[in-house]
């Protein structure tokens, strides 16, 4: 069965290509056929970097308007062109799409319906940069495929459904809840792979971890992994609580922005630029709300960069020791997406803060450039401390490959 995993946001996606047999294996393997799509907005266009595993990859730029306007001309490079790999496009027998937010409806993964695309554009409204676009990449492959191909949404929220009221429930208005505005949680699918291979790396049961996956990317967020399942996690209601990231701010205190609305003017168009795209390393920085760029900075003396690298190592740490509670205690600390997987003085820092709980890293092994799925913690840590290459499009295949079995 080949499996088509698109995983879109407002400026990039990813599409991969799998084959998958009746028992596929939990850890990654390499995909037939792996794209990235950058879209530049100053430039209108559209960087393309394909890898084949077996024949030659492929790099090219498109003039677009749109990440999604690039959508077409790339998937038809997977029957044509020197990177195809496959005679026709009927061999693709499914097509997974990672879907941000899955509200109160879709506590699983579910094939697409009419009904369910509906449903999917009504929850735009909370992640209005995820949602519209995702909903649009499903009628762009329908359109592709044909409507006999199945698809299947795959919701980042739904990792979390194992949430607890006492996890979920804001303290303000009971009434809230009855209207769906809860904690809900995201980049489940990222913390679904990573507890699971983290635990294989070990040579752990699942359910036998307290285990914390840290996504530390543009995006960041905590889970924590108690027998297997979603206890407790740091994004709440939409992307934008917990912990301070790129470009966005994180919990503040709302008061500022009550402040803001009533002294300074702001609109809620406001708010959400200035939260959204200006705040996080990028904020603080005035450089960047790339990790590396902040390292840099730091490297030459930047007084400011060093300030935004001290406040998210603070923030990341005290929403560690909070997911630590929820656990009762910590077996292991997983670093999972780009800034988890490769910046090496962070997870120092880290393990460094944390010291007092038993943690200690391996300097060696932490400053390995090619560490990936690997124990970086010392043979006397009291806390494994491992690094995960998380695979989010091989997790959307295989939740695909369920449904459909199920089926």
């Amino acid at each position: 069965m080949k499996i088509l995993s698109l995983n879109g946001g407002s400026s990039s996606f990813k599409a991969s290509l799998f084959e998958l047999d009746a028992s596929p294996p939990s850890a990654a393997p390499r995909p037939l056929w792996d794209a990235r799509v950058d879209f530049q907005h100053h430039e209108g266009s559209a960087e393309i970097r394909i890898a084949t595993a077996a024949g030659p990859s492929l790099h090219q730029t498109l003039s677009v308007a749109s990440p999604l306007a690039a959508l077409e001309p790339l998937l038809a490079m997977l029957w044509s062109g020197t990177a195809r790999v496959v005679a026709d496009r009927a061999e693709i027998a499914a097509v997974g799409h990672r879907i941000v937010h899955g509200g109160r409806a879709f506590r699983q993964s579910t094939r697409i319906s009419p009904d369910v695309k509906d449903a999917i554009a009504r929850l735009a409204s909370f992640a209005p940069e995820h949602n519209r676009l995702e909903v649009e990449a499903i009628e762009e492959a329908q359109r592709l495929f044909g409507p006999d191909t199945p698809q299947v949404a795959v919701f980042d929220t739904a990792f979390h459904a194992t949430l607890p009221p006492a996890a979920y429930v804001y303290p303000g208005p009971y009434g809230w809840l009855a209207e769906g505005t809860r904690r809900y949680g995201f980049h489940g699918i990222s913390h679904q792979y990573v507890s699971r291979r983290a635990a294989e790396i070990l040579g752990r049961d699942l359910p036998s971890l307290r285990m914390i996956t840290c996504h530390l990317g543009s995006g960041c967020s905590l889970a924590a992994v108690l027998r297997g399942q979603s206890v407790d996690t740091t994004m709440g209601f939409t992307p934008l609580e917990g912990l301070m990231m790129g470009t966005r701010s994180g919990s503040v205190d709302p008061g500022i922005l009550i402040h803001l609305v009533r002294h300074c003017g702001y609109s809620a168009e406001d708010l959400d630029r200035v939260l959204n795209q200006e705040s996080g390393l990028k904020g603080i920085s005035g450089i960047s709300g790339d990790m590396r760029d902040i390292l840099s900075a730091m490297g030459a003396g930047n007084e400011r960069a060093r300030l935004a690298f001290d406040v998210y190592l603070h923030r990341l740490c005290a929403a560690i020791g909070a997911m630590t509670v929820s656990l009762r205690g910590l077996d292991a600390l997983v670093f999972t997406a780009g800034v988890g997987e490769n910046c090496a003085p962070l997870r120092a820092a880290v393990s460094q803060t944390l010291a007092f709980l038993g943690m200690r890293i391996d300097p060696r092994k932490n400053s390995d450039p090619t560490a990936a799925d690997a124990d970086l913690a010392t043979a006397d840590s009291a806390i494994r401390i491992v690094v995960v290459r998380t695979q989010e499009e091989w997790e959307i295949a295989k939740e695909c490959a369920r449904v459909l079995t199920a089926a």
